[in-house]
């Protein structure tokens, strides 16, 4: 064997070695995303606000990272056993990443499922703690928890109190009583004490279904403790529920701060109740009004949806996105779709404030997979559309407090 055969030798014996990874390399020319989203049920209209950042994800991905992204979406029916089996039929059809799933519960099922089947899961929105505490090697989560969206939605309405010189002593806390409800609620009861500096006491907590057509009862009982504003964690369908009763009972308080929910800046909530929805403040997670990400993002909206704004889907379809790109952006640098490489990249993530849609710093995951730094907005409904009123520096108008048509009993 002279030299040159020798060379091409050892070439071949190191390609042969090297052979699988080099198939998986060449294999991985998309990814292929599996979403899912309560698109029907009782949380059907936020499942499809969200879908609407999944659709236009693959276009601006293409456009910024030069990513070919394939979504593989199942529907979870606002069911926490189908959002599991739907989680198992997207990784036996291949899907190289799940993503999803609003609600808290279902999100807690694809996560088990998503660590058993050594598939990444890269959650949009859920705030339940317990999710990123269990160990997780495959679940990633670029959302708050809810004792961060709690620390920084009360925070926001000290913020709210000194910049409208308001000074309100007392709230009732209204909130629903599912997975996501009730880790506010501890989140709040914790928080709360230690907050000197918010002026207010909460004299009543009455918890109730999501799922009520009625909420005549709770709300009688809210009114009755007499509070200056109402402190409420919800969803969009009890979100109308209430605010009808409210009116039906004539019921004004100050105003209804959320201190980080859905429901409030949902388009399903001012078209239903036109001026009612007027003025409500919901303090949450929300997409950056001035950044670049947002506007190639609102383009691409408009392009797929040209009748309706995205301000009533702000935190769905920028939270749905960002977990898109952050896939997208791991797929990149990984070049692979091999489970553990994905997952390992995904780790790795650092995605400038640039190269993100929602607000916040910059997309590190810690060691439990959890972001931290994301920020919150105080989210006002000002003439039919949800403006960010605060931060300042944020800010597309001015907060209102209290709201005009406030009278005490």
């Amino acid at each position: 064997m002279d030299r040159r055969e020798f060379s091409k030798t050892l070439a071949a014996g190191v390609a042969t070695t090297l052979a699988p990874f080099g198939i998986v390399r060449a294999q991985a020319a998309k990814l292929k995303v599996g979403v899912l989203l309560p698109r029907s049920g009782v949380q059907a209209l936020i499942g499809q606000s969200c879908q609407r950042g999944a659709d236009l994800a693959p276009e601006v991905i293409r456009q910024v990272l030069g990513v070919d992204v394939e979504l593989m979406n199942a529907d979870t029916e606002s069911n926490t056993d189908v959002a599991r089996t739907r989680a198992e039929r997207l990784v036996q059809d291949g899907a190289n990443v799940l993503v999803g799933a609003f609600d808290s519960g279902h999100t807690a099922a694809i996560a088990q499922v998503a660590e058993q089947r050594g598939v990444p899961l890269v959650i949009n929105i859920a705030a339940a703690p317990q999710i990123t505490e269990q160990g997780y090697k495959f679940v990633f989560r670029n959302f708050p928890t809810a004792i961060d969206l709690v620390r920084n939605g009360l925070a926001l309405m000290g913020d709210i109190f000194r910049t409208t010189n308001t000074a309100p002593r007392t709230a009732v806390f209204m909130h629903v009583n599912d997975t996501f409800g009730m880790a506010m609620s501890k989140g709040i009861g914790a928080t709360l004490p230690r907050l000197n500096f918010l002026p207010f006491k909460v004299v009543d907590t009455i918890p109730y279904d999501p799922a009520a057509k009625d909420l005549a009862i709770e709300v009688s009982k809210a009114k009755a403790a007499n509070p200056d504003f109402l402190m409420l964690v919800c969803r969009l369908n009890d979100a109308i529920v209430l605010r009808r009763e409210m009116v039906r009972q004539r019921w004004h308080p100050m105003g209804i701060i959320s201190p980080g929910s859905p429901g409030l800046y949902e388009e399903q909530y001012a078209k239903a109740l036109g001026k009612y929805a007027d003025y409500a403040i919901c303090n949450t997670v929300w997409f950056n009004p001035k950044s670049e990400m947002t506007r190639r993002v609102s383009a691409a909206f408009k392009k797929r949806n040209p009748k309706e704004e995205i301000a009533f889907h702000g935190t769905n379809v920028g939270y749905t996105f960002d977990a898109i790109m952050i896939a997208a952006d791991a797929f990149k640098r990984a070049r692979s779709t091999d489970p553990k490489v994905l997952a390992e990249a995904i780790r790795q993530t650092d995605i400038p404030v640039a190269n993100r849609m929602s607000l916040g710093g910059p997309i590190k995951f810690n060691p439990k997979g959890q972001v931290e730094g994301n920020l919150s907005a105080a989210i006002q409904n000002l003439n039919g559309l949800p403006r960010v009123t605060l931060p300042a520096e944020y800010a597309e108008a001015k907060v209102v407090f209290p709201s005009p048509d406030f009278k005490r009993a």
